[in-house]
């Protein structure tokens, strides 16, 4: 694989409070340099990346309810629509994981019912960040089921928020994605992803994106 091809699956990201608009602007600048598929940032800078992203391949992203996903559906689904408005072209979902958990479908449902439904308008895609670092694997199955049914575009293993999971996203993690989806919905492999060797062994397990900090180490290490 070579660098350009490596590039178009990473998402490369800045997610820590305190970013200031000149921060910003460059790591755009640097992303787009790289063709990332897309820049990953909190909803305060969209309107800063879409100006410096605008004409180029590498996308708008931003995360929603993040990093621990209890808003109401009807949060979670105003604030997707605000930030399309404002120039998302992806969305990064945080599901309500203790929803999942007690069994409580019906809020998911809602949630992902919503959110796809206001992305899928604007052209945007939604990628479901499951938190599989505190799922067990019947879980993960679940949170896969309730994605299909809503029509997200790409299963998320994790935020990678590290204060509060017991561990990083793991090859099995992304495997056990893959089996329970569609062929055409997307995994995306998030959470600890720092080499190139952890990316490929990403991508070999059925990733077809990968969110990461490092992207440009990442790339640097072929």
């Amino acid at each position: 694989m070579d660098r350009n091809a490596l590039a178009r699956y990473i998402d490369q990201t800045t997610l820590k409070p305190g970013m200031t608009e000149h921060f910003v602007t460059q790591f755009c600048e640097d992303a787009k340099k790289n063709n990332f598929a897309s820049v990953c940032i909190l909803p305060n800078m969209i309107e800063t990346a879409a100006k410096v992203l605008a004409g180029s391949e590498t996308k708008v992203c931003t995360v929603i309810s993040f990093p621990l996903g209890f808003d109401a559906p009807e949060v979670k689904i105003f604030e997707t629509e605000d930030a399309l408005a404002k120039g998302a072209q992806e969305i990064d979902l945080v599901m309500n994981v203790s929803a999942l958990k007690a069994g409580q479908y019906e809020t998911v449902a809602a949630e992902l019912e919503g959110v796809v439904a206001a992305s899928h308008k604007e052209g945007a895609i939604v990628k479901l960040i499951i938190e599989t670092p505190l799922l067990t694997q019947e879980q993960i199955v679940k949170a896969c089921e309730l994605a299909e049914k809503q029509g997200v575009d790409i299963v998320k293993t994790s935020t990678g928020f590290s204060a509060m999971l017991p561990r990083s996203t793991s090859v099995d993690d992304v495997k056990l994605i893959r089996q329970s989806v569609k062929p055409e919905t997307g995994v995306k492999a998030a959470g600890g992803i720092r080499t190139t060797e952890d990316t490929l062994a990403m991508i070999e397990a059925g990733a077809t994106r990968i969110g990461a900090s490092a992207g440009e180490a990442i790339l640097n290490g072929l």
